[in-house]
């Protein structure tokens, strides 16, 4: 399997404790040093966190080393990858579209992609359901092999995109429209819209809607580059480092608005808070991001457009939260955020472990206690 992408069903088992650790900023009672001891049950070589509500950071740390085997201690101007919580910065982007008058929320698939042979059962489709991977569209039958060779593929990023599109709305559906099936090929083809609508690649659209607003000076595409915390491969129970310059640090490029997007802590705290009602003035309406953080098609889903929805999860407090992971094999990043707590958190361990989102989630119960 090249690629998992996780909503992990969340336990809150303590993970406070009192091991060595920095305090970049002043954490909350029972914080300090905790993030060393969750690293070393994670087994990861290093393990980034960061907390926030509406104002700003609340606390944030870093703990461990950049590489397994060396000793270069991480630190917290570094970048981390973010996987498929890439996917919901590819919604907003294409929510700010519309808000701007320059795409139609409610364009059929046919009037997005003119030049594309669309098969009759894709007719009066929208982008929405595959925002919410209810389309119907699967990656499996149609990346199958792809992860294989698209790193030599000499096309540009828009024309393999493109291609993907062509192959997939050529034909009727390989799933059940209508049906959850969650995916990557749904937001590669989003990014292939943005990419129609703007006349540009997605991913510098992404950055005029996304980082550039948001100030998040930090934030790229592909694997981290040095200096950075290095992503490992687990191979037979041995993790491996992954040299950022390799090809096969990452995902091929052309996956990107479904999840190859990296940043700091602090940039990845600034976006969360726009969930929270924290970003700039203007930035998106009420309306919008209600729009994208509602269960789609209603409230029986649990997922909405690039986020998952936690309707009655503890560290959500009163109100549904929003939960999403990412992980290309070698990373994984959980972003909890909780609106009627205030407070939002995401842990990302530079190797794929399950430890990620279980402390997310305790890191905001004990924010929200102070």
């Amino acid at each position: 399997m090249r690629r998992r992408d996780l909503l992990a069903g969340l336990s809150l088992s303590a993970l406070a404790g009192s091991a060595c650790g920095r305090e970049p900023t002043p954490a909350p009672p029972g914080m300090a040093g905790m993030l060393d001891q969750a690293r070393a049950a994670a087994e990861a070589p290093a393990l980034g966190a960061v907390v926030v509500h509406r104002e700003g950071v609340v606390w944030s740390d870093v703990a461990g080393v950049r590489r397994r085997g060396g000793e270069e201690p991480v630190a917290l101007e570094d970048r981390w990858h973010l996987g498929s919580n890439t996917k919901a910065m590819t919604a907003l982007t294409y929510a700010r579209l519309v808000e701007a008058g320059g795409a139609a929320g409610d364009a059929p698939l046919g009037d997005i992609f003119p030049t594309v042979a669309i098969d009759p059962a894709w007719t009066g489709v929208t982008l929405e359901p595959f925002m919410a991977h209810r389309a119907g569209l699967l990656d499996a039958g149609h990346l199958d092999g792809w992860y294989a060779t698209a790193r030599s593929d000499p096309r540009s990023l828009t024309e393999q995109r493109l291609a993907l599109v062509d192959r997939a709305l050529s034909t009727p559906p390989n799933g059940a429209p209508g049906k959850y099936a969650y995916g990557n090929l749904n937001y590669m083809l989003v990014g292939a819209a943005i990419e129609q609508i703007t006349g540009q690649p997605a991913e510098p659209a992404i950055a005029e809607q996304v980082f550039q607003p948001l100030g998040l000076a930090s934030a790229g595409w592909g694997a981290p580059p040095e200096p950075s915390p290095w992503g490992h491969r687990n191979l037979f129970g041995q993790l491996i480092p992954m040299d950022p310059a390799s090809p096969g640090a990452d995902n091929p490029l052309a996956l990107g608005p479904a999840g190859t997007a990296h940043m700091r802590l602090s940039d990845y705290g600034r976006w969360l808070r726009v969930f929270l009602g924290g970003g700039p003035e203007g930035y998106v309406s009420d309306e919008n991001l209600a729009r994208l953080t509602r269960p789609w098609p209603d409230a029986t889903s649990t997922y909405a457009l690039g986020w998952g929805v936690a309707p009655r999860a503890a560290w959500a407090g009163t109100g549904p939260g929003l939960v999403h992971e990412g992980s290309n094999t070698m990373w994984r990043c959980a972003a909890l955020v909780a609106p009627a707590r205030g407070l939002a958190a995401a842990v990302i361990a530079n190797r794929d472990t399950d430890d990620c989102a279980p402390l997310a989630a305790r890191l905001i119960e004990m924010a929200g206690q102070v």
